[in-house]
């Protein structure tokens, strides 16, 4: 029996031990690469100057770090050179500090939020910026910042044509009007200026690269405004990894690299991780459950999308949807009832021929899909229980190694959405902490997630 398709570099018996737990828990595992969570960031600092540049870079750790693990992956991010952290929600925010990263290590900024209800107190208490983006949002901030008697730091957000959160032009004249006095009587600490880029990640696309243009045009003259309300900004940041990688020239004092930290491109058509220096830092595995034979025609699946066109043996996946995998990674097959050939999410499986990549046979369901192996198990040496792979770092589904990439392509969207949707009913295991992490921050960490 194949159980270990990848021959895990575990630091000590315990982490094996780790490993077999987890194992035990569920049939699908996590692996984190920390060193390369570490290795990544370590090459973002580079690409914008080095550690003593006049650029710091932001390691992006929202949504629970991409569903990587928010506290693991912060504290990779700082072994690499991060000197600052972001968080979409409040709560993400805090839980860093509170997991015991203080602001003597790291600046934390955090954006998203109904600033009817936020906790400004406790992120003001916390020392973390808050980013301000509406009229409502500066009296919020600062009505906290009166009642705790610190002034807040925040970083005022600018609408420079992505549509999202953040003062337009039209509307800048009444938030200058806000920020002024509040600034000058201490309340705010205006720290920051910043955007979003709507589509850096095609450099390649003439009309893209003009909007791009665009927004770095309006960013310049909210600037001007600023500068000449009395309150610039001690810092700017507007580039996102596509930016980071490649426009250099809006490097600004801060770079916001999100995707990249973990190991991908922004975008497929800007090419591959290796194309950047970047290695991904997850691997998602499965072991098999059931193996069987099935005839000629059978159907797999809800809906008999697919039927097999000769005698075959399958294999359950006990993963689905349920956990994340994207129903629209399913497989179809011309004779199936949609009557058309569409290639499912890919799977690498250990043979007695070498490996092979299998793909989503029929629909996903919500704890399992079905593998087609084109040939008889016991032939292929495929059994219940082995290990298999559907993603992980390496060359590409066509090498043989798939990527998050190569399910993205399947699922019609992003390898963002790939890592995001992962539920935490798949246990998140860690390597190389022990090599990335003081003993300090290893103490922050579950023992029992540790290979």
């Amino acid at each position: 029996m194949n159980t270990s398709a990848t021959a895990w570099p575990f630091s000590s018996s315990q982490g094996e031990s780790n490993y077999e737990a987890a194992l035990r828990r569920y049939p699908g595992q996590a692996i984190v690469d920390l060193a390369a969570m570490r290795d990544n960031m370590r090459h973002l600092v580079e690409v914008v100057g080095g550690p003593r540049s006049s650029t710091a870079v932001m390691g992006v750790v929202k949504a629970d770090a991409y569903g990587h693990g928010l506290i693991p992956s912060a504290l990779a991010a700082l072994a690499g050179g991060a000197t600052w952290l972001g968080t979409a929600q409040s709560h993400e925010a805090l839980a860093l500090r509170k997991a015991g990263i203080g602001p003597d290590r790291c600046h934390i900024l955090t954006w998203v939020y109904n600033g009817t209800k936020a906790p400004f107190d406790e992120l003001i208490t916390n020392d973390i910026d808050v980013s301000l983006g509406s009229l409502a949002g500066i009296d919020a901030v600062a009505a906290a910042a009166r009642t705790l008697g610190k002034t807040a730091r925040v970083h005022v957000k600018v609408d420079t044509g992505f549509g999202r959160n953040g003062f337009t032009e039209e509307g800048f004249g009444a938030a200058l009007g806000k920020l002024v006095p509040l600034a000058k009587e201490g309340v705010l600490h205006i720290v920051g200026q910043w955007s979003h880029l709507a589509v850096a990640d095609a450099p390649n696309v003439p009309e893209f690269v003009a909007s791009t243009d665009r927004q770095i045009e309006h960013f310049n003259t909210f600037t001007a405004r600023m500068e000449q309300a009395g309150i610039a900004p001690e810092i700017r940041h507007l580039a996102n990894t596509a930016a980071t990688l490649t426009r250099p020239a809006i490097h600004f004092e801060l770079t916001r690299p999100g995707i990249a930290l973990y190991g991908y491109e922004a975008d497929q058509a800007m090419g591959e991780p290796a194309d950047f220096q970047l290695t991904p830092a997850m691997t998602l595995q499965a072991q098999l459950a059931t193996v069987k034979h099935v005839t000629a025609g059978h159907g797999i699946s809800y809906g008999r999308t697919y039927l097999t066109d000769e005698a075959t043996s399958t294999a359950i996946v006990p993963l689905g949807y349920a956990d994340g995998i994207h129903r629209s990674a399913s497989g179809f097959d011309a004779v199936g009832a949609r009557h058309t050939d569409k290639e499912g999410g890919p799977v690498r499986v250990m043979t007695a021929q070498g490996t092979k990549v299998f793909h989503v046979s029929g629909r996903v369901c919500m704890d399992q899909f079905i593998l087609d192996l084109h040939g008889d198990a016991e032939r292929l040496g495929v059994h219940e229980g082995d290990t298999v792979r559907l993603f992980g770092p390496g060359r590409g589904e066509r090498c043989g190694e798939p990527t998050a990439d190569d399910w993205a392509r399947t699922a019609d969207t992003i390898s963002y959405e790939i890592f995001t949707c992962l539920r935490n009913r798949i246990p998140r295991l860690y390597l190389h902490a022990q090599d990335v992490l003081s003993p300090a921050d290893l103490a922050l960490l579950d023992p029992t997630s540790l290979l």
